[in-house]
């Protein structure tokens, strides 16, 4: 059983399908023709399944309406909707696109723009959490709390001993937290106290805290125990004194725990040193802090087991929505005297207060999608290439981003819990001090991880880019050479961690470039770029000081720096050398170029199929009636090759009054849209000619013009129409033609020298010719003298015929010196010829001559 399949209703609002090829229209090419100008029509039946002729009558095949083929196509639907989300995550390494250039071309175009689509995400939100506002709010905090002196006060950085911290804590310490007065003096009202520079909100109070380690935790020899009766050793957590000491009341007096202070460990100059401590917390007012201050003055606060004293306060400036977290740190060492050291670290904690900062909010969920997009996408690879997909470098990058992308996302939640907590507090209890040190520690660490995200992101490009061999010009040097860099880096650090340890050993008394083994190997690497100071060196040793400045910049400078540059030197000649004569995988700017060409063809297909219509209309008109009927219409358009339904539809687009006659308004009607569409191509034509590349103009299909009057089936109308159908020119690529001119002139030369070898030959082959008929002529001699029976006796003959021989020998003797003989390729003296002398009878031997004859 079959139903016949119901055809498109043929009707005014019909719109004309033509076929897009190389040729005429194809039965089963489907095209719409519209205002906007010739595209696809999938709904549109073909003459090759129904066919539609000017009688109405339909001429098709029927195709059963069953239920099984119902399910058949709702099983292709989903077939087709789980093949397009498959394409979503389709790669290189999960399509097999090895055999198909085009295909592997155009996967890796749609891997590259989406992974740049991630990168400017990526780039917005890190950017985004930064700007240059946190440096110059950092330069002023530093400025004040560092740079600043009060009058004969130091300055943080002048602090060189514990008279100097207790000057510095009662001036510019004070000084630079409380801003109680105005420029001209006038008191400063109690909703602004506690503004630094009147801008800067004082977080909570400010904290001082102080690590003691206890007495006798060092060895005192014995010939000074008699004299010597405490000793302080450096600082250790496990040397921690925790006993009360002074008035014994209050934090300031009682040891803490880390844990009871919610504190966090410091890196100093000198040691780590742990959250816990001596702590006394400031107030909001000036006065009151200044005679807490006083009080742990008189009280001797700071002993002789002191090894670090901390001042820690966090300030926030609504105007730029930054927070600045300052930790002023000074250590005391065993040896007396204090350092002074500094933390600043300015945070942007409060992510999203304006509208930029929303934006970015929604760039980060963006972010997050894309993450998710290719941990699916990696999963997929992992899942297919099982093991091999831990070998490749770029593989391992991938899940390294992915990874750093993650806990960013972890640490980005954790981070606005916490300070929703904290500022929640922090309004409850204003007067308690806000420990921000844990929180802008971490929020540092955030951003590093950030930055680094960011650099194997750009990194990652040239796993995109490696399809041209000039981008792969670094990866491929640095692989060649990898085993010669590893093996001379091998020989490198054992000279110059023997230079360091030299230098350390030497100068590390004296010296602060070498006063410990991390200086003095950075040092040396300075010295290398050229930034050392000679004499320092000179003024701790005037002799082992130049010697050994001068054989440090003998073999490290001179002799290794060179060897690494003569390494990567030669390697990158012979990448290059291999890369000329390597021909390009494939060549991006070949996949654009064809592109274009087929954009080209497109064009020009349109432009064919709008001069047959406008000949059509001209040569249909047989009667000259100025009308054209549907069987004129159909008859010349079918010798051009259209399919009948496609006739059918275009004639009926123009047919208003449904007569199967285009009148005169009709044909004017069709020849305006055809003309707009002869404008539209001009069009894009010109905008192609624009933006194309100008190798890409030389090689490609020339733009084509139309004749205004459609009229006009010249010559080179045809010509142009037919080079327009049998496809583009074929062009070779620059890569291509390089390697050519090579091979030919490879060839010239090859062809050259052979004909040079073939002139040798014949002029040697020439000169043979002229000894043989030389030989002749003496042989006729020779016999002559034989046979001739002149009365001459025969002693006489026999003379005469050694005299010729013997000549002839000469002759050939003088021949033979002339000739050159190749070098390599001579033969022995024994096989040299008639003119060698083995050839050469002795003179009284007739028998012998006449036998070389």
């Amino acid at each position: 059983m079959s139903a016949t399949r119901n055809t498109r209703p043929v009707s005014a609002q019909s719109r004309t399908a033509w076929g897009e090829g190389y040729g005429h229209a194809r039965p089963d090419s489907q095209f719409d023709f519209g205002p906007d100008g010739i595209r696809d029509d999938p709904d549109l039946q073909t003459a090759e399944n129904d066919s539609v002729y000017g009688d109405g009558k339909e001429r098709g095949k029927s195709k059963a309406l069953t239920s099984p083929a119902s399910t058949q196509q709702s099983t292709s639907c989903l077939a087709k909707f789980g093949r397009g989300i498959r394409s979503l995550w389709a790669t290189r390494q999960t399509e097999e696109t090895s055999g198909d250039r085009e295909l592997h071309v155009k996967t890796t175009l749609r891997e590259l723009i989406i992974y740049c689509v991630f990168l400017i995400i990526l780039c917005v939100v890190t950017f985004g959490m930064t700007s240059t506002t946190m440096y110059y709010y950092t330069k002023v905090m530093s400025d004040l709390f560092l740079e600043t002196p009060a009058g004969d006060n130091p300055s943080f950085k002048e602090i060189t001993n514990v008279n100097d911290f207790w000057e510095f804590a009662k001036g510019p310490l004070l000084d630079g937290l409380y801003w109680e007065t105005w420029y001209n003096n006038k008191t400063v009202s109690d909703d602004q106290l506690g503004y630094i520079y009147y801008e800067n909100k004082l977080l909570g109070v400010p904290r001082i805290r102080q690590l003691k380690v206890h007495s006798n935790s060092c060895v005192v020899h014995d010939d000074f125990k008699s004299v010597i009766r405490e000793c302080f050793d450096s600082y250790l957590e496990s040397l921690e004194d925790k006993s009360s000491f002074g008035l014994e009341n209050g934090t300031a007096w009682n040891y803490q725990t880390q844990d009871q202070l919610d504190g966090s460990s410091h890196w100093g100059l000198l040691a780590t040193y742990s959250g816990a401590g001596f702590v006394q917390d400031l107030t909001r007012k000036r006065s009151e802090s200044e005679a807490l201050i006083g009080d742990l003055f008189d009280n001797l606060w700071i002993t002789r087991g002191t090894r670090a004293l901390f001042i820690d306060f966090t300030v926030y400036n609504a105007n730029i929505n930054l927070f600045c977290v300052v930790r002023l740190v000074v250590e005391f060492p065993a040896t007396g005297g204090a350092i002074s050291s500094s933390v600043f670290r300015t945070v942007k904690l409060i992510r999203y207060v304006s509208v930029t900062d929303y934006f970015i909010m929604a760039c980060e969920c963006i972010f997050v999608l894309f993450i998710i997009y290719y941990m699916i996408e990696e999963s997929l690879e992992i899942k297919k290439h099982k093991f091999s997909y831990f070998k490749s470098f770029w593989n391992i990058l991938d899940i390294l981003v992915i990874l750093i992308a993650i806990l960013c996302f972890a640490f980005h939640i954790y981070r606005t819990l916490e300070v929703t907590n904290k500022l929640q507090g922090l309004l409850k209890q204003p007067d308690k001090y806000a420990d921000f040190e844990r929180l802008s520690y971490w929020q540092t660490q955030f951003d590093n991880a950030i930055a680094i995200a960011v650099f194997f992101a750009w990194i990652k490009i040239f796993k995109y880019i490696s399809f041209n061999k000039t981008m792969t010009q670094l990866s491929s040097t640095l692989g060649r050479c990898a085993k010669d860099l590893a093996g001379f880096a091998v020989m490198f650090f054992i000279i110059f961690l023997a230079f360091t340890q030299l230098g350390y050993l030497l100068f590390g008394t004296q010296v602060h470039d070498f006063s410990n083994f991390q200086n003095s190997f950075f040092t040396l690497f300075r010295i290398i770029l050229g930034d050392f100071d000679f004499h320092q060196l000179e003024e701790a040793n005037r002799v082992l000081g130049p010697i050994f400045f001068m054989l440090f910049v003998f073999f490290v400078f001179f002799v290794l720096i060179n060897m690494f540059l003569a390494i990567i030197n030669d390697t990158y000649s012979e990448v290059k050398g291999d890369m000329a004569n390597t021909k390009n995988e494939f060549e991006m700017a070949d996949y654009f170029r064809k592109g274009y060409e087929k954009m080209l063809e497109k064009l020009n297909f349109k432009r064919d199929k709008i001069v047959d219509i406008q000949k059509a209309l001209h040569s249909a008109d047989i009667n000259n009636d100025k009308q054209v009927d549907f069987d004129e219409w159909r008859q010349d358009l079918k010798t051009r090759g259209y399919a009948d339904g496609e006739i059918e539809a275009l004639f009926a687009k123009y047919d208003i009054d449904g007569d199967r006659i285009l009148d005169e308004e009709e044909q004017k009607r069709m020849m305006t849209d055809l003309n707009d569409q002869k404008s539209a191509l001009n069009k894009e034509y010109d905008e192609l000619e624009k933006v194309q590349q100008p190798e890409v103009t030389n090689r490609s299909t020339s733009r084509v013009s139309f004749n205004e009057d459609s009229g006009e089936d010249s010559d080179d109308d045809e010509s142009r129409t037919k080079s327009s159908r049998s496809g583009p020119a074929q062009s070779v690529s620059y890569e291509e033609f390089t390697v050519l001119s090579r091979r030919v002139d490879r060839m010239e030369h090859s062809i050259g020298s052979i004909v040079s070898k073939i002139d040798a030959v014949l002029v040697k082959l020439e000169a043979m010719e002229k000894a043989k008929l030389k030989r002749r002529e003496t042989m006729g001699k020779i016999l002559d003298s034989i046979t001739e029976s002149d009365g001459t006796s025969d002693e006489a003959k026999r003379e005469q015929m050694e005299k010729l021989v013997r000549e002839e020998l000469e002759r050939w003797d003088s021949e033979t010196s002339i000739t050159p003989q190749p070098s390599g390729r001579g033969t022995s003296p024994s096989s040299s010829g008639r003119g060698g002398p083995r050839s050469r009878s002795r003179p009284g031997s007739g028998g012998h001559t006449s036998s070389d004859v």
